[in-house]
This record gives C-alpha cells, structure tokens and sequence, in this order.
C-alpha cells in the first residue's frame, strides 16, 4: 500500500514538473518569436496593402459622417417641428413655408411638400396630400437608410480584397518552389505563406467594425424615421384640421 502511495505521488510530481516545463518553453517560444513591424506588414501585403488603408479610411469617414447625420436634430429638430406647426395652426402657410427653407432637412422637406400642396390647392385633397407627403417621406427615408449601405457594402468588399491579395501572396510564394534554396528549406515557403495571409487578416479587421457599425446605425435609422414619419403625420393633421 505504501509503494503504491509513494509511486502515485512520484508520478504527479513528474506530471507536474513535466506541465511547468511545457508551458515556460512555450512562453521562451512566444518570446524569442520576431515582431512584425508596420513597415514590414505593409511590404510583405503589397500594393493590395494600400487599397485596404483607402478602404478602412473611408469606412472611419462615414461612420463619423453618420454619427452626425444621423442625430435626431438633424433630421427632425424639435423647434422646427414646433414653430412650423404653430404657424400652420394659425393660418400662416407662407411663414411655414419659409422656416422649412431656412432650415433644410429632411423634416422640412416633408413639410414643405405638404404646405406647398395646400398653398397652390384651394381646395384640400386628403387623400393626395397623404400620398404626396408618404412619397416626399419615402425618398427621405431612402436617403437615411443609403449611407449606412455603404458600411454593409464595406463590409463586404473589404475582405474579398483582402483574399485578392492573399492568392496573389500564395502564388508569388509557390512559385519560389521552383527555386534550389525553397527547395532545400521548406521554410521559406512556411514564410511565404504567412506573409501572404496579412492582407486577408487586415481586410477582416475592416470589414468586422464596418458590419457592427451597420448595424447599429441600420437600428438607428429606424428611429430616427420612425420620428420623421410622427412629425409628417403631425403636419397633415394641423393641416386637415386647419
């Protein structure tokens, strides 16, 4: 009983002793691996390198494009929206009219259409008026929802370009099989081959934020029509009320 106590021990000792081992070896690995620095990614990626740079720049352009443009007060601002239905319901539609001018967005565009309508109509069409404003506030909603698109378009591009120059990578390194020293040390082709996937993850490293981005300004487009769609709804029905 008392050797099979002393061998158990004996053999998670060595088990133990043997874990540490691996793992120091493997940090004296990780540590003596070389660097890469920005310098050389962009001279082992390419030409394709500085596609994907104009690519990620553009991307970081319209996501702040979007940040502002899509602000609440950029599409329905609240004085607006109440100075213009106070000068409807009081019967000043050339006054309305000229606040939507002053201050062109995508609320005073609906309204302006709607205001417009009643102006060159003596006689007030419900039903025209609805299909008039739901048109204006359609294209509107378009041109909301249009530059978020481009995040998903990036989205997708991004790593296709990124694969383009991974197969022109591949390629440039098998071809150097036919040379006498890849042939002799496999591991310029293990090199090669890791120098080509760079492209392939930087096109990845676009196109991951560039689809989160999508969609949370898709949601955020969502609401900020929802909000237009409210305010156009409040317009016609000063109007029909007037």
């Amino acid at each position: 009983m008392k050797n099979k106590l002393t061998a158990f021990i004996g053999l998670f000792l060595v088990s133990i002793t043997t874990g540490l081992n691996a793992e120091a070896v493997e940090a004296q690995a990780v540590e003596s691996a070389p660097s890469i620095t920005i310098g050389e990614i962009f001279a082992f990626g390419g030409w394709v390198m500085w596609i994907l740079v104009a690519i990620s720049i553009f991307t970081l352009a319209t996501i702040i494009y979007l940040l502002i443009a899509q602000r609440s007060e950029a599409i329905v601002p609240k004085a607006l929206s109440r100075d213009v239905v106070e000068k409807i319901r009081v019967g000043q539609l050339v006054e309305a009219r000229n606040l939507c001018d002053d201050k062109p967005c995508a609320y005073s565009f609906v309204a302006e259409v709607a205001i417009s309508k009643v102006l060159f109509n003596t006689k007030t069409d419900i039903q025209a008026l609805d299909a008039l404003v739901a048109s204006e506030g359609e294209r509107q909603a378009s041109k909301i929802n249009g530059t978020a698109q481009w995040l998903l378009d990036i989205s997708t591009v991004a790593p296709m370009v990124g694969l383009f120059g991974t197969v022109l990578g591949m390629l440039k390194a098998f071809s150097a099989l036919g040379s006498s020293i890849a042939a002799a040390k496999p591991v310029y082709l293990a090199q090669g081959v890791s120098q080509a996937l760079i492209t392939t993850i930087a096109g990845l490293c676009i196109a991951i934020p560039a689809l989160i981005c999508y969609a949370f300004f898709r949601r955020r487009a969502e609401k900020r029509i929802s909000e237009l769609e409210r305010a156009a709804n409040e317009v016609v029905s000063t109007i029909v009320q007037g």
